[in-house]
């Protein structure tokens, strides 16, 4: 028989080869939970299991999941994932994406800013937090303005937070710092993971690139960070890439 923190570690390595984050309230806790079997996860799709089957495997292994990826498509399936957000235990629902073809223009990204308010106050009535996750493609201008700022500006702080992923605000040139200050409070979720660098970017281990941590995570408390998530689109190695990447952040002790 499979010891309890074999088989968590087993657990854990197949959530992150199906793509589905690692996430911590601090790196000190991190490094723990890579060491001896992570606590949180951040999902992106449930894999063909019941939100009540998700539960009892989180629950089984000791481990939570404050947040999850899902698409707003309509009203009838926004509330179908509140309530499986709910039976999970999700504090946040995070949109992950917005379409390219329906973000050509200013008046697209406005349109959307609406949206995000409607999804937000359907989430908020449900007693979870929304938030946006950002890529690179919300930076290049248009029509002399940035849509991301557009997005930020059009919608309500207290529906609409964000999860800012630090690779990709680096990755389009912008100081996710900028967005603290201007914003403070308003970015609970971060996601953490490294850049090698332009011009490729490629992706790598925490610590293992060129983003400057210690300074990102010196404005924590401004920016209202609550959960840091560890995260490698295409990880060689997944278990040990987060092993990696959070006995990195153990080093930094912030």
């Amino acid at each position: 028989m499979k010891s309890v923190r074999s088989d968590r570690r087993e657990f854990v390595k197949t959530l992150a080869a199906a793509g589905i984050a690692i996430a911590c309230p601090g790196a000190l806790r991190t490094a723990r939970a890579a060491e001896g079997g992570h606590q949180e996860a951040e999902f992106a799709g449930y894999h063909n299991h019941s939100p009540a089957d998700v539960r009892a495997i989180l629950d089984r292994h000791g481990l939570s999941a404050p947040s999850t990826h899902v698409p707003f498509e309509s009203d009838d399936q926004w509330k179908a994932a509140l309530d499986a957000a709910k039976t999970i235990g999700h504090e946040y629902i995070v949109m992950p994406f917005i379409p390219a073809e329906r973000r050509k223009t200013l008046d697209d990204w406005k349109n959307f800013a609406q949206v995000f308010n409607h999804a937000g106050q359907a989430a908020h009535d449900a007693g979870i937090q929304f938030a946006y996750h950002n890529h690179d493609f919300e930076f290049p201008k248009l029509d002399g303005q940035i849509p991301y700022d557009v997005l930020l500006q059009n919608t309500d702080p207290k529906l609409v937070q964000l999860e800012i992923d630090l690779y990709w605000i680096t990755k389009a040139g912008q100081d996710p710092l900028a967005y603290f200050a201007r914003w403070p409070g308003r970015v609970p979720l971060v996601h953490v993971k490294d850049s090698a660098g332009p011009p490729e970017h490629k992706m790598v281990d925490v610590g293992q690139g060129k983003i400057d941590w210690k300074r990102i995570f010196a404005k924590k408390d401004q920016a209202g960070i609550k959960h840091f998530i560890v995260e490698h689109d295409q990880p060689p190695q997944p278990f040990e890439d987060i092993a990696t990447s959070a006995r990195y952040l153990k080093s930094l002790e912030f």
